[in-house]
C-alpha cells in the first residue's frame, strides 16, 4: 500500500510536466526573450527618473489637522462603497433572480425589465443618469441632506460609514455600483436555480415542504455550488467598478489618485500604487471566496 501511495503522489506531481513538449518550451523561450527585449527597450527609451521616496512620503503625509493620509482616506472610501455595494447587490440581485425565475408574470416582468435595462446600459451612462437626474434631485428633496448634517456618530460608526458630511456622495456611489452589479447577480441566481434538475423540486414538494423551506434547505445549497464561481467574478468586478464613481466626485481611491498625481507630478508612482491597492483588494477577495467555495463543496459532499 505504501508503494501504491508513493506511485500516486509521483503521478500527481509529474502529471502536468508529462504533457509539456518541445513546442511549449519554444513558446516559453520566445515569451521570455520578448519580455527581456521589452524591458531593455523601456530602460533605454523611457527617460524617467523614479521618485519612489517622494511618493511614499506623500502617501503617508497626514491631513492639515492630523487626519488620515489622503491616499488611505480614499482607500477606506473604496472599501466602504465595495462592501456596502456587495450587500446591496447580493440582496437585491437574489430577490430579482428569484422573481425572474418564478412563474408569476407580476414578478417576472418588473424583474426582467430591471435586469435588461441595467445590463444593456454602459455603466458610465447609468451612473451619470442616476446621479444627475435621480440622486441629485431626490436626495435634497427628501430632506436627507439636512438630516445628515445633524447626525453625530460614534468612532466605530464613523470608521464604518465615514464622515456624515460625505454620506450623500457615499449613498449615491453605493447605489450606483450596487444596482449595476445586482442586475448581473440576478442572472447568476436565475441561471443557478434553473440548473437544478426538476426532480429535486418535485422531491422537495412531495415531502410537503413550503416553497420557502424548499428553496432554502433543498434548492439553494445545491445552486450555491453553481453560483459561487460566477459570483466571485462579479464581486471582483464590483470592486473595480467603484473607480467609475470618481466621475461623480466621490472621493474614493481613483479620485484621490488623480488629484495626488496631478498635484505632485508623480504620475507613474502614484498610479502604480493605486493599481497595487486595487490588486491587493481583488486578490484578497478572490482568496476569501475561493475558500468559501471549497468549504461549501466539502460540506455538500
Amino acid at each position: 500500500m505504501l508503494i501504491a501511495l508513493k506511485e500516486t503522489i509521483r503521478r500527481i506531481v509529474r502529471g502536468p510536466c508529462r504533457n509539456i513538449n518541445w513546442l511549449d518550451g519554444a513558446i516559453a523561450l520566445i515569451l521570455l526573450l520578448a519580455g527581456l527585449w521589452l524591458a531593455s527597450r523601456l530602460h533605454i527609451g523611457v527617460a524617467y527618473q523614479w521618485r519612489w521616496h517622494e511618493a511614499f512620503d506623500l502617501l503617508f503625509t497626514p491631513g492639515p489637522h492630523g487626519e488620515l493620509p489622503y491616499f488611505f482616506s480614499g482607500l477606506l472610501t473604496t472599501l466602504r462603497i465595495a462592501l456596502l455595494g456587495m450587500v446591496l447587490a447580493l440582496l437585491l440581485g437574489t430577490a430579482l433572480g428569484v422573481a425572474a425565475f418564478s412563474r408569476s408574470p407580476w414578478l417576472v416582468m418588473p424583474a426582467t425589465l430591471f435586469i435588461q435595462l441595467i445590463r444593456n446600459l454602459p455603466p458610465l451612462v447609468f451612473i451619470f443618469i442616476f446621479y444627475f437626474f435621480i440622486a441629485n434631485q431626490l436626495l435634497p428633496a427628501s430632506g436627507l441632506s439636512r438630516w445628515l448634517g445633524t447626525v453625530s456618530l460614534s468612532p466605530w460608526q464613523e470608521a464604518l460609514f465615514g464622515p456624515s458630511a460625505r454620506w450623500e456622495n457615499l449613498i449615491s456611489g453605493t447605489l450606483c455600483v450596487g444596482m449595476i452589479s445586482a442586475a448581473f447577480v440576478a442572472e447568476i441566481v436565475r441561471a443557478g436555480l434553473a440548473a437544478i434538475p426538476r426532480g429535486q423540486w418535485e422531491a422537495a414538494q412531495s415531502l410537503g415542504l413550503s416553497p420557502w423551506v424548499r428553496l432554502r434547505h433543498v434548492i439553494l445549497p445545491q445552486a450555491m455550488l453553481l453560483m459561487l464561481p460566477p459570483l466571485t467574478g462579479q464581486l471582483i468586478a464590483l470592486v473595480k467598478d467603484t473607480a467609475i464613481v470618481s466621475l461623480i466626485s466621490v472621493q474614493e481611491l481613483t479620485f484621490v489618485g488623480t488629484e495626488m498625481a496631478n498635484s505632485s507630478g508623480l504620475v507613474y508612482e502614484i498610479w502604480l500604487l493605486v493599481a497595487a491597492a486595487y490588486l491587493s483588494i481583488c486578490l484578497s477577495l478572490f482568496v476569501l471566496l475561493s475558500r468559501l467555495e471549497a468549504r461549501q463543496g466539502a460540506r455538500t459532499c
